[in-house]
């Protein structure tokens, strides 16, 4: 038997390299009805769009350890996989809508949990 694979709820990979940033991110990506993924650093999400096929949004932090900050791989992201959804966040940076990717969006932290899942589920559905 075929699994539905139409069915599965969608995945969201968070990067975000503080701890407990990211445990409150993957709560929301839980509450939301998506299944997260965890990536610490720019390389680590990097390495693991190139291994999967299902990542239908990426939420980054803007400041991270890496090769590159979050504003670079959410152009990366843009470029090498244009289906795929972007929310940059920061509580120190503040980019103008002009050095985004087209149709990503940017939340200040704290990030209000409401917000943020609104704004997931307008950008991939309903989970």
């Amino acid at each position: 038997m075929v699994p539905d694979l139409s069915r599965s709820p969608a995945v969201v990979l968070i990067v975000e390299d503080e701890m407990m940033l990211r445990m409150r991110a993957v709560d929301m990506v839980e509450d939301a009805g998506y299944t997260p993924v965890e990536a610490l650093d720019t390389d680590e999400a990097v390495a693991i769009l190139e291994s999967r096929s299902d990542i239908a949004l990426i939420c980054t932090d803007i400041q991270l350890p890496g090769s590159m900050d979050g504003l670079s791989l959410a152009h990366t992201v843009h470029k090498r996989w244009p289906a795929i959804k972007i929310i940059l966040v920061s509580g120190q940076l503040n980019p103008s809508s002009i050095d985004l990717p087209p149709c990503s969006r940017f939340f200040g932290k704290p990030l209000q949990a409401w917000q943020v899942i609104a704004q997931m589920r307008s950008m991939i559905g309903h989970a």
